[in-house]
């Protein structure tokens, strides 16, 4: 799962890139692909965290309320990016109804 949003995150990473939108100002917070491309990677480092977090519990390394709050932000961080994703998608089905 973690691999495939690395994957999504690799593809808005190409895509920031490929589109030159006149008029953005990238000196204050950057372009919308790179801000899509950071916030893709703190998902992936949260999700990563809380994979960490659980693995280290399985050995006994980890105390539970520190394995309890990593999976907690991993769910919301999942639950964000489904959101996300379905907003996104939904916004596009919207635009391909639009008539011409």
């Amino acid at each position: 799962m973690i691999d495939k949003i690395a994957d999504t995150a690799q593809a808005i990473t190409a895509a920031g890139k490929a589109i030159d939108a006149p008029g953005l100002d990238t000196d204050k917070g950057g372009s919308f692909g790179d801000v899509l491309r950071n916030k893709a990677m703190e998902s992936i480092d949260t999700m990563r965290a809380g994979e960490a977090a659980s693995a280290r519990a399985v050995s006994g390394e980890a105390s539970l309320i520190e394995v309890v709050s990593a999976v907690s932000a991993s769910e919301l961080t999942l639950q964000t990016v489904v959101a996300i994703r379905d907003r996104m998608v939904g916004a596009y089905q919207e635009i391909m109804r639009m008539p011409v």
